[in-house]
């Protein structure tokens, strides 16, 4: 999906908002407890299909994958770490100003 270019970005409280809302039905429709080994299992798991979209999209996994394969698995994993920011009252864009920014 390409943004039209008159639309204004969409920022990480945007995408944290999206994530939550979406994590909250899917936690309701599967009566999911979401705790500590929750949160930090499912970016885990993320991980790991990130990397197997990658070697199959290079032709190194088994079985093929494509490029929307890999961005599917990335968004994932970016919709659950922002999941787990949102848990511990972590302010992303802070952290990322703070901790990326200071090498300039």
């Amino acid at each position: 999906m390409t943004q039209d270019p008159t639309e204004e970005p969409v920022t990480l409280v945007q995408l944290s908002d999206l994530v939550r809302r979406v994590a909250d039905l899917y936690a309701e429709r599967f009566q999911i407890d979401r705790d500590p080994a929750w949160y930090l299992g499912k970016m885990s798991e993320e991980l790991g299909e990130v990397n197997a979209a990658y070697l199959k999209s290079v032709g190194q996994g088994r079985g093929e994958g494509s490029r929307g394969d890999l961005e599917d698995e990335v968004a994932n994993l970016f919709g659950f770490v922002l999941l787990f920011a949102d848990w511990q009252g972590i302010d992303v864009a802070t952290a990322l100003q703070r901790k990326w920014g200071s090498y300039l």
